[in-house]
């Protein structure tokens, strides 16, 4: 039997759910719907990123998350200026890469969220990469 999945969502967990969105929302000029306040959702048009408490986790299973505990992941962005999102950045933003253009063609930034998941904010800039995320 085939499936096909479609890539919804991205969810972190966190023990801040305000902090985590207004670092997001910031960083991307996303406006997050707060349905509730242990959840908020930040849509862009190729997918969403979630943030859940982590009074949340219950739900799918005591101990099934941990909040601020990510390092394999990174949450990626593409934007339109790399350069320009780094220049808006305040000083509370731990920045782990100036923007550099990285050996397949994109310009990166990588930051760090408050809970320390790492945050690439890039935009295409080879014609190759340009053509591989038309």
């Amino acid at each position: 039997m085939t499936h096909t999945a479609n890539l919804v969502s991205v969810r972190l967990i966190t023990d801040d759910v305000d902090r985590l969105t207004a670092f997001y929302e910031r960083l991307t000029g996303v406006v997050a719907d707060r349905p509730s306040p242990e959840f908020a959702e930040l849509r862009t048009p190729l997918g969403t990123l979630a943030i859940g408490s982590t009074a949340t986790v219950g739900l799918f299973g005591p101990g099934s998350a941990t909040s601020a505990s990510n390092r394999t992941a990174i949450v990626e962005f593409r934007v339109e200026d790399v350069d320009a999102v780094h220049a808006g950045l305040d000083d509370a933003v731990e920045v782990v890469t100036p923007p550099t253009t990285m050996p397949w063609g994109n310009r990166s930034l990588l930051v760090r969220d408050p809970d320390g998941t790492l945050v690439n904010c890039f935009a295409p800039v080879t014609a190759e990469a340009l053509a591989r995320l038309a």
